[in-house]
This record gives C-alpha cells, sequence and structure tokens, in this order.
C-alpha cells in the first residue's frame, strides 16, 4: 500500500496506472466496518484500490464540530492495509484548497432540505470536495454509502450533470447488532448514550409516520433536528449526549 501526500506525486502515480480499472472510496477517517465494506467492495470490482483520507473542513458549518472530528489515522492505515487498498490519498488542506474556498459546487436552493437546511454549507462543501478528489482519481468506479442517502443523492446527480467518468456506487449501510447505523461520530458517544443510540433507528423503522418517529426519539432523550420522508425513504438527524447522528429507512410498502 502505498500513501500519498503530494498531488503532483499522485497524479504521476495516476498517469502509472491509466490502463486499469480503478475504483475509489472518500473517507474522512476514524474508519469503521462501515468504511471497511465500502473498501472491500471496491477492491473486489477493480485493479486498484484508492481510498481518500481528508477531514474537509468547508462542510462544518460548526468550528467545534470540526474540532472535536475523531482522529484515529494510524488504526486507518492499518485497517486499509489489511482489507487491501493499494493507494490512500492523503492530502493537506493547503493542497486540496491552494486558492482558499474560491470556488464551489452549489446545489439548486429548492433542493435544499434535510442537511442542506439544517447545516448551512454543508451540501456545498461536500460537492466541491468530492467533485476535487473525482477529478484527481478519475476513478471508474466510486463508492459511497446509503446512510448519508442525502449526500448519495447529490454526488450522484453532480456526476451525471457534470459528465464525470466516474460511476458513483451506492452501499448498503452496515449496522451494529442493536440497529445503531455505524458512524465516525459514534466513537464521541458515551457509554450510556450509546446504549440509547439505537432508539433513533427503532423509532424510524416502527413508526407509523414522521410524528410518531420524532415522539419516540424525544422520549428517548433525543434533540430532535428533523424526521422527514423523501425518496421513498424515512430520514432523521438527532442530538444525542451532544453528538449528532443520522440515519434513514427505506418507508414500508415502498419501493
Amino acid at each position: 500500500m502505498q500513501v500519498w501526500k503530494s498531488i503532483v506525486e499522485w497524479r504521476r502515480r495516476r498517469e502509472a496506472i491509466a490502463q486499469r480499472t480503478v475504483g475509489f472510496v472518500p473517507t474522512m477517517g476514524a474508519l469503521h466496518p462501515g468504511h471497511g465494506s465500502l473498501v472491500e467492495r471496491c477492491r473486489a470490482e477493480n485493479e486498484v484500490a484508492v481510498v481518500s483520507v481528508f477531514v474537509n473542513p468547508t462542510q462544518f458549518n460548526d468550528p467545534k464540530d470540526l474540532s472535536r472530528y475523531p482522529s484515529t489515522l494510524e488504526h486507518d492505515l492499518d485497517m486499509l492495509e489489511s482489507l487491501g487498498a493499494d493507494d490512500v490519498i492523503m492530502p493537506s488542506k493547503r493542497e486540496l484548497y491552494p486558492n482558499g474556498y474560491l470556488f464551489r459546487i452549489e446545489p439548486e436552493s429548492s433542493g435544499l432540505t434535510m442537511e442542506g437546511l439544517h447545516r448551512p454549507g454543508f451540501l456545498q462543501g461536500v460537492l466541491t470536495i468530492v467533485m476535487k478528489l473525482l477529478n484527481l482519481v478519475q476513478a471508474d468506479r466510486s463508492y459511497f454509502g446509503e446512510k448519508d442517502f442525502q449526500q448519495l443523492q447529490a454526488v450522484t446527480e453532480m456526476a451525471r450533470d457534470f459528465f464525470l467518468k466516474t460511476r458513483i456506487v451506492p452501499c448498503t449501510t452496515v449496522r451494529e447488532a442493536s440497529g445503531l447505523a455505524m458512524s465516525s461520530r459514534n466513537a464521541l458517544l458515551s457509554a450510556g448514550a450509546h446504549a440509547t443510540a439505537p432508539a433513533l433507528y427503532r423509532a424510524l423503522t416502527q413508526a407509523s409516520n414522521c410524528a410518531e418517529a420524532r415522539s419516540i426519539m424525544e422520549s428517548s432523550g433525543f434533540k430532535v433536528d428533523y424526521v422527514e420522508e423523501h425518496w421513498g425513504r424515512r430520514f432523521a438527524a438527532a442530538f444525542l449526549d451532544g453528538v449528532r447522528l443520522i440515519d434513514n429507512v427505506p418507508v414500508k410498502g415502498e419501493d
């Protein structure tokens, strides 16, 4: 496994593998088995498996949230090597934003619901960094988890709208035995909050409507941002123990 911190050096490497199929998994580190499932699929479906590790500052609307985002770099690299990743891209903020946040990808304003509404600048930051990374990696396929479904939808539409060569591949959410969606942010939960957190998944799957799901979450101790339905799925975002968790599930009876 090779680790690249220089964009110039990575581009030389990319030229060297130009005739091989390349798969890509973009991450912000603090890797868990959910990320591992993306890398495993990437490894299985491509000749070269590339992973990026970069905590993107432009998608955080709260500086405190950025400062407390988990960092487990040594563990991450060990995990990626064990999964058979060929290349890890780890550029600095200066490398990826050499002129600051000078240009950005803006989603259409009418689509700013859920994360786009409750986290100003989030989708712009995500789309901008993903566009940069997809242009750098020039992958045949790029893998995104369905836990961040709105992000997945936005990235898929962006790639299609800008005629990018990369096919966006959606991957099923990986869950703990309790049903809790695996997330890097779970590491920030206290033991008690971690035991309570699966109530978010239970509310989404068991409630008959959004209002009932919100009520279940609030009675379990969550501070709810939203519960909404889009694309045949039910979505929720809520704070527990000061940690913001999101999840989504298919709505029963809908395709």
